[in-house]
């Protein structure tokens, strides 16, 4: 079987024209070879592509596979272990260590808590759209504004400091600037956090980053922690709403039944998580020798998750192409799978059907404002899939 598996040299980085909520053609074309291809990584370093979406799952709940910076072999040169605190490129215990303190204060019930606050900043979000009268660009007046008011004032970010902070997330996140950017971005951050936590060491508020001070987490672990936070709290959530609205507009058949039937938004918000998957990609590296799906990953190699194909898995979903807001989607991979699962995934939630509720039903001739074609759509290379912009229009109320 080894010698008739199928193999991808480098990482598709264009998506069809026509189909930006498609992964890269080349992607699905693996994927239809079969669920495990070989992959070489950029460095050269030879690896392994999952495209499946049942060896996906069962790859990020296996303790065989390492999350750890420090093992990724994907370059001719050894990468340092993650910084304190930063928790997604790490194993248990010290993963553990870091987001035990975290998940009580991101349950269910205390994410259900924060919708009236979610549906407060949502109406101001349409008020000032609907003020400032079309045409409107639904990124930086709905999609951004949402998510970074809400993740700010969980961690205890000053009103005034969200604008900067939410330019340098952009920056080191949107995958469009050079090396000396995003290391100017991301270093401006850091001591941005480093400065908030000693503040909050000083004088705790009402926030998660001053109750995570009574801990025994040091300040460089706190800052870690905090990036962490902001950075995925903000960029997913973002992304999905104008992803999402895009994508609905470019739907209207699904878009009329949703603005229809207010039940409906729990399913659609979990169909349209896994019909995009804006966090398409996640790395592996195996600690031993490990059988997967027929073929031998040696240790030390290092593994591809792709989970726009594992949530476009025809084995999985049917029609998995089709964008249907009544399909039963429960089992996606959006959120990841395993100890690694999202953290924040109810807060994403909680936001998401608050936010598109409250959409379809202020604007009901919401459109787009330019040609599809049109949309600026953010490079693959960048961590989370998603729009640039998204020029929308609608037909203002008459009194």
């Amino acid at each position: 079987m080894g010698e008739s598996v199928h193999t991808v040299t480098t990482m598709p980085t264009a998506r069809r024209p026509g189909c930006p909520f498609d992964p890269p053609a080349e992607l699905l074309d693996a994927r239809r070879h079969g669920p495990i291809s070989r992959y070489t990584h950029p460095g050269g370093k030879p690896g392994w592509l999952i495209t499946g979406y049942d060896l996906v799952r069962s790859i990020l709940a296996d303790p065989r596979f390492s999350s750890r910076k420090e093992l990724m072999n994907v370059v001719d040169f050894e990468l340092p272990p993650a910084p304190p605190g930063e928790f997604l490129l790490m194993d248990d215990p010290q993963h553990r260590r870091y987001r035990k303190p975290l998940m009580g204060r991101f349950t269910v019930r205390r994410m259900r808590l924060l919708t009236e606050r979610i549906e407060q900043i949502t109406a101001d979000c349409l008020d000032a759209m609907a003020e400032t009268g079309p045409p409107a660009d639904l990124v930086t007046a709905f999609a951004k504004p949402i998510p970074t008011i809400v993740i700010c004032e969980i961690l205890g970010v000053p009103y005034e400091d969200r604008g900067s902070f939410q330019e340098q997330i952009d920056t080191f996140m949107g995958g469009e600037t050079s090396d000396e950017e995003l290391i100017a971005a991301y270093t401006a951050t850091q001591e941005y956090l480093a400065e908030l936590v000693a503040a909050k060491r000083a004088k705790p508020t009402d926030d998660v980053l001053s109750e995570l001070t009574d801990t025994d987490l040091t300040d460089e672990e706190l800052k870690g922690i905090s990036l962490i936070l902001l950075a995925a709290g903000f960029d997913t959530t973002a992304n999905m709403l104008s992803l999402g609205t895009f994508a609905l507009l470019r739907h209207p058949e699904q878009l009329a039944a949703l603005r229809a039937d207010p039940a409906l938004t729990d399913g659609a918000v979990e169909e349209l998580l896994r019909y995009l998957s804006v966090a398409k990609t996640f790395m592996r590296t195996a600690l031993e020798d490990v059988e997967v799906g027929g073929q031998t990953i040696e240790a030390g190699t290092t593994v591809v998750l792709s989970y726009n194909t594992a949530n476009r898995d025809p084995e999985r979903f049917s029609d998995p192409h089709v964008l249907d807001l009544r399909r039963q989607s429960d089992g996606h991979l959006a959120f990841s799978h395993g100890i690694h699962q999202c953290l924040g995934q109810q807060l994403a939630r909680v936001e998401m059907r608050v936010a598109f509720r409250a959409l379809v039903d202020r604007f009901p001739t919401l459109r787009l404002a330019v040609p599809a074609e049109e949309v600026g759509l953010r490079p693959e290379t960048a961590d989370i899939y998603g729009v640039k912009s998204l020029p929308v229009t609608w037909d203002e109320e008459r009194s």
